[in-house]
């Protein structure tokens, strides 16, 4: 997601180990991609070739699902298990519930680490507003102020006695 920068918007590559390309945006402000992957190096590139003049600031996370973990953690737990298999079965219910929990919450650190990521963008645009209303409240008072004294100056003249006056 692009935070800040002229047009919010970044050119995303994503290229496979064998060097194909998976995934290709072009001028978006933010995507969500899913990839199934395989062993090796993945390359992806933030491209702001297209805007010389301007900086962007980035927001991206990386989420790796199903590292293979799961087969091996219940197999820790099954070592653990020295009792009948009604005490098997509450283990494994307990297993469960851990890992309903632990998706849960790792869900719930993205969706808020996203949200973070909104609100630093949308603070990003906020300021820049505020400072364009201001320079332009100032402008506005300038000519106010011109536009006054020219008035006041145009009056003044009108009132003027033009005679000359010999004493």
């Amino acid at each position: 997601q692009v935070l800040d920068g002229a047009g919010l918007d970044v050119d995303f590559h994503l290229l496979s180990p064998n060097g194909e390309t998976l995934v290709f945006d072009e001028r978006k402000s933010d995507g969500v991609h899913t990839v199934e992957t395989e062993d090796g190096d993945y390359m992806f590139c933030f491209d702001n070739t297209f805007s010389t003049i301007s900086e962007k600031v980035i927001f991206f996370e990386l989420i790796l699902d199903n590292m293979g973990e799961d087969g091996q953690d219940q197999e820790d737990w099954k070592k653990y298990v020295t009792g009948t298999d009604l005490l098997d079965m509450k283990l494994e219910d307990i297993l469960e519930s851990i890992n309903s929990v632990k998706a849960r919450l790792s869900k719930s650190v993205q969706i808020q680490t996203l949200l973070r990521a909104f609100e630093a963008r949308d603070r990003n645009i906020q300021e820049s507003n505020f400072d364009r209303v201001n320079f332009w409240s100032m402008v506005n008072l300038g000519v106010m102020v011109v536009v006054s004294a020219v008035q006041v100056y145009m009056l003044k003249s009108l009132f003027e006695d033009k005679r000359k006056s010999r004493t």
